[in-house]
């Protein structure tokens, strides 16, 4: 690991003393569970860019998003992997999940490989050999800062602890994906009866009325301080447990959705308390930097790590990304986009750190973007150059997030799930306007499936084309398998162990598909 991190900092320049400060802070505040839909900033753009309003977000009050959106750029088409482990395992090393191999979420006591999910898939997570660009930004100076869900390893893996990956500080994360409870007087799982998913090192609040949210964003702000008294930069990973199960009332925002359409649902009233403590945390943190003057040298990445889980949709098929079709777990576009906002915490057209790194105002970029990109932007704007020994499946969105284009951007994605979940055992790759998914069928490797969709045309994926046109299918399989091997994914497996590996669709007599 020593020898990994000099040779990734030995290029690194000379600070710039800006403002009393030498680096940027940069904060990303990562939201678990949240559909695109679950906010009231539309994310849907029309065919000139445009926001359009769903109905959904006329439900949520989340002023603290639309103040972030005001003051920064939106990202419409931004990917994620479809569930937790795989997202935030793709944040912290900039790679696909095809090529780190934790490609579905970690279930903490036991392998959860499913049936034919790939035997050497990567359920220990996160390494500290594994180079996370905290441990590039904690080299480089900053205090790292990692608060709320991890979920980066097993237990007993070294992904466990964040500290082994980078963070000087870990407040509250350990392996579990979801929190035993958000309710103060159970201690969080401690006191009430869900301890394997208790959240650990917050016993200060066991037994009062101080909310999960809350609490983890209390001690956000102690960290924040110290590392402004230590007059270095930090980076803190604000990581909410929220918006995950249990749904929970926060009761300080119960009486905002008594009237609405769902005001009768218990679950969606709960579920939206959830969204509005989560987007108050937001609005304490955007206040508190400017509190403490440092505001303007801030940068705050506002993101959901995998499509919303909650059924608000009004059929099955569909969840609070409706009317995307798809869930967290899915195949389809509900699954796999999410939220994402950059924004300065207090614009200043004068700030040598914003000058460095522009950010358009109250814009909407349309173009494709994906969590593997953070990666790269946040050493961007830390000013430290990438490391040369390191494979990076993202790009800088320097550009892009000015609302320009950027024709070197990539415009594919790959998400890549050899398991079994709501969607089983499939690849999705969108290249352009096209999207194809996969179908593996290990009970009958021979006969493997395919869907094709027409995004421009088609966003709500109503129209399956790849009956009608079987061309573009072999031409999207081979784009796909092309970059699978690149990656060096896994498949999934017979009974036997043999891998599944893709394969282009023979054409038929008439031109179809096999």
């Amino acid at each position: 690991m020593a020898g990994k991190m000099v040779a990734s900092l030995a290029a690194v320049s000379c600070s710039l003393a800006v403002y009393g400060q030498e680096r940027p802070n940069i904060i990303l505040f990562l939201v678990d569970d949240m559909g695109l839909m679950d906010t009231s900033v539309p994310f849907v753009t029309d065919g000139e860019g445009r926001p359009v309003e769903q109905p959904l977000n006329r439900w949520y009050h989340t002023p603290n998003m639309e103040r972030l959106a005001d003051q920064g750029i939106r990202f419409s088409t931004f990917y994620a992997q479809s569930v937790s482990s795989p997202s935030r395992t793709s944040i912290m090393t900039g790679q696909n999940a095809a090529r780190h191999r934790t490609t579905n979420w970690i279930y903490s006591e036991s392998n959860n490989r499913t049936e034919y999910g790939p035997s050497l898939w990567n359920w220990d997570g996160l390494e500290n050999e594994d180079l996370c660009y905290p441990q590039i930004l904690k080299e480089a100076g900053y205090k790292t800062i990692h608060v709320g869900k991890a979920h980066f390893g097993r237990i007993g893996s070294e992904g466990e602890d964040p500290r082994n990956i980078g963070f000087e500080v870990n407040v509250a994360g350990s392996s579990i994906g979801e929190p035993g409870s958000y309710l103060g007087r159970n201690g969080y799982g401690w006191l009430g009866g869900t301890r394997s998913r208790a959240v650990p090192g917050l016993e200060k609040y066991h037994g009062t009325d101080t909310f999960l949210t809350e609490a983890l964003t209390i001690e956000a702000k102690k960290e924040i301080a110290e590392a402004v008294k230590q007059k270095r930069p930090f980076y803190l990973n604000m990581a909410h447990y929220a918006v995950h199960t249990p749904i929970e009332t926060d009761p300080r925002f119960a009486d905002n959705y008594k009237n609405g359409e769902f005001s009768e649902n218990n679950y969606a009233v709960g579920f939206a308390t959830l969204i509005e403590g989560m987007d108050k945390s937001l609005g304490d943190l955007l206040d508190y930097v400017d509190s403490l003057g440092v505001a303007e040298n801030t940068l705050l990445i506002f993101l959901g790590d995998n499509g919303g889980d909650a059924p608000l949709g009004g059929a099955d098929e569909y969840g609070s990304s409706a009317p995307f079709k798809g869930k967290k777990g899915s195949e389809y576009e509900g699954g796999m986009r999410v939220p994402f906002i950059m924004a300065w915490c207090k614009n200043d057209p004068n700030n040598e750190f914003q000058k460095r790194y522009e950010i358009a105002q109250g814009e909407i970029q349309t173009a494709q973007a994906t969590i593997m990109d953070i990666y790269p932007t946040v050493l961007s704007v830390a000013g430290i150059p990438l490391p040369k020994n390191h494979t990076l499946d993202g790009a800088d969105l320097k550009k892009l997030s000015r609302g320009e284009k950027d024709a070197s951007h990539r415009d594919d994605f790959l998400m890549h799930f050899p398991h079994e979940h709501r969607g089983s055992y499939f690849t999705v790759y969108r290249k352009g306007d096209w999207k194809l998914i996969y179908y593996y069928n290990p009970n009958d490797a021979e006969n493997p499936s395919q869907k094709l969709y027409n995004l421009a045309e088609d966003p709500y994926e109503h129209n399956d084309l790849a009956e009608s046109n079987p061309k573009m299918v072999r031409k999207m399989c081979a784009a796909m398998i092309k970059r699978l091997e690149k990656e060096k994914a896994l498949y999934p497996e017979k009974e036997d162990g043999t891998p599944v590996y893709p394969v282009v669709p023979p054409k038929t007599k008439s031109g179809g598909l096999k």
